[in-house]
């Protein structure tokens, strides 16, 4: 694997003054690992002290548990085409406004970074078939937002990593680089990243469809990449771009699915791969609706997280908009404890979207309905109120 020892600083949150990574939840130094990566140091106390009185769900790392948040598909904005930017007000710092506090209330945080950070350039991609071409490029400023949000690491294999070409995915790896963000998913040159917080090796891989990401159909190189990680790290946490879009495809059938013409992989198969290899967290989106989840040998699968916080360009109607968070605990060794889906879903104006918290439960009703029509057999509980319990009480 491809790996540099990194830490976030204080000297690096003094340089830029929204760059909040020890956030509510964290705990300890941020230890990371990474291609290329800047070394600093940083303060053990800040993000330990903000942590009193929490239970393992609430987020906080005990002797014996972990916690985790993770979310679907993140682009704050877009300042492409040049002429015609679609950009948030505020410069986005309202995006994660509502959800903040929940985003910070666990050690790591995950998402799937939809598209590059890019200002200006990069080589626009051409598509067959323009009715579904889309090209996302958002400013490199934004990351201010993810970081101030408390994201710890983003999956950048997808279908619009590669938006930009190289200049696109340079780019982006560079301004995560900077900020401190982990990431992970570009073909022999970010394939797995490692972050150390709290004495524990968090072990990160993400997979999609797509050239010049790791694939969701290459199972070999999966196990390979996951079986290297898990030697290293204590957990090991994998996103999967996989699926086909749109709402007619939220169910799990346990078969290859084909969406305009492409192989977008077999979610409940490859989940049970990268588990078979050393997975612990299996982390989904990409079919930009919720679909079931699932529990396989005491490890968590989200088959897919939807549409988190997409400003703009992507359909977010119906359980299009939803946006769940899904809080996972774990022991020590990645066995499921206990879990909840906190229910928001995307409103507002094309350009200023952004996930609301929803009194409703919305999110959580479909992904309950989800997942006892298409995995019965799961040995998880999703109960009204959200909350994940095994069956049976863990026995």
């Amino acid at each position: 694997m491809f790996r540099v020892v990194l830490t976030i600083s204080t000297l690096f949150v003094a340089s830029i003054a929204f760059a909040s990574v020890s956030t509510d939840a964290k705990t300890g130094s941020a230890d990371s690992t990474a291609q290329n990566a800047p070394v600093v140091s940083t303060s053990p106390d800040t993000a330990a002290s903000k942590v009193s009185g929490l239970t393992p769900l609430d987020g906080a790392q005990t002797d014996s548990t972990l916690s985790f948040i993770a979310v679907g598909d993140i682009m704050m904005g877009l300042n492409y085409p040049d002429d015609q930017p679609l950009l948030p007000p505020e410069e986005g710092v309202l995006i994660f406004k509502d959800v903040k506090p929940i985003l910070q209330n666990a050690i790591i945080t995950v998402g799937n970074l939809e598209g590059v950070l890019l200002d200006f350039g990069g080589l626009p991609k051409s598509c067959s078939n323009p009715k579904f071409c889309y090209t996302f490029r958002t400013p490199e400023r934004y990351v201010k937002n993810l970081v101030d949000a408390g994201f710890d690491l983003l999956g950048v294999a997808n279908n619009h990593s590669g938006d930009f070409g190289d200049t696109g995915r340079e780019t982006t790896q560079k301004v995560l680089k900077e900020a401190g963000i982990g990431y992970a998913g570009f073909e022999n040159s970010c394939e797995s990243f490692i972050l150390e917080r709290g004495g524990v090796k968090y072990g990160f891989a993400a997979f999609s469809v797509n050239r010049g990401t790791l694939r969701v159909t290459d199972f070999e190189k999966a196990r390979q990449v996951v079986s290297a990680l898990s030697a290293e790290a204590d957990i090991v946490i994998v996103n999967m771009h996989i699926g086909a879009e749109g709402q007619k495809f939220n169910h799990i059938t346990r078969q290859t699915e084909n969406f305009i013409g492409e192989n977008r992989g077999n979610p409940y198969l490859f989940a049970r791969t990268v588990i078979d290899a050393g997975a612990d967290l299996v982390f989904g989106h990409g079919p930009h609706v919720p679909r079931a989840m699932d529990l396989y040998k005491g490890r968590f699968i989200a088959y897919s997280l939807g549409n988190f916080a997409t400003s703009t360009s992507v359909n977010i109607t119906g359980v299009s908009g939803y946006a769940p968070m899904v809080k996972v605990v774990t022991d020590r060794e990645g066995n499921f404890i206990e879990g909840e889906i906190i229910s928001a879903i995307q409103r507002g104006q094309d350009g200023a979207r952004r996930p609301l918290l929803d009194s409703t439960n919305a999110c959580v009703k479909e992904i309950k309905r989800l997942t006892e029509k298409d995995i019965p057999e799961a040995p998880i509980i999703i109960h009204n109120d959200g909350k994940i319990t095994l069956k049976g009480g863990g026995k």
